[in-house]
């Protein structure tokens, strides 16, 4: 099965994350989309981060009934931070069947050259880049990129925090199922 990866703090998920999630798995020959929630990223600082337990249940709230996404914690298991190439060596050993691609955006495609091991990466996997505004992929650095137009809403995490904390509705940023966790526990609030 042809798998893509779409790794992430989703901190917490929201509705763009899942248009580009669906988008790639409904426009490409990816079969599945696996929404890869990392405990912790390191190029971010993690201060911010809610528990990841609690950030996996977000994302399978939010998938819920959609049998083209998958929620996976493949990276808890593994040693933090979490590397991408570590969990893709990890998975091609546990997987053996599967086929794997990189899901990322053209803003992190942008710092790739900062990621552990990525020559490895570009060499041995094929990336799925969506654009994002402000980022045009250039240079593909030897990889075997596929660029994909699509569509995007500009919809952060950090706006969605900071919305939670000044009391602001997060309506229509966020699955309602997502909205209603989010708020029944209390989270982003301090």
């Amino acid at each position: 099965m042809k798998i893509g990866l779409y790794f992430g703090s989703f901190n917490p998920i929201h509705n763009g994350h899942l248009v580009i999630a669906s988008h790639i798995a409904n426009h490409t020959d990816i079969q599945q989309v696996w929404l890869v929630v990392s405990p912790h990223n390191p190029l971010k600082k993690s201060g911010t981060l809610l528990n990841e337990y609690n950030r996996l249940y977000l994302v399978k709230a939010a998938i819920e009934g959609d049998n083209q996404l998958k929620a996976s914690d493949v990276e808890f298991k593994l040693p933090k931070p979490s590397y991408t190439i570590d969990t893709l060596v990890y998975l091609e050993e546990k997987y053996p069947d599967h086929q794997f691609f990189i899901i990322m955006g053209s803003d992190s495609f942008y710092n790739i050259t900062k990621w552990k091991n990525y020559e490895v990466l570009l060499k041995k996997h094929e990336i799925i880049i969506y654009q994002r505004q402000g980022f045009p992929v250039i240079d593909t650095l030897g990889g075997r990129i596929k660029i994909l137009d699509a569509p995007m809403l500009e919809i952060s995490a950090t706006t969605i925090r900071k919305n939670i904390k000044e009391g602001i509705t997060i309506k229509y940023l966020v699955p309602d199922s997502v909205r209603e966790e989010i708020e029944q526990n209390g989270y982003y609030k301090k």
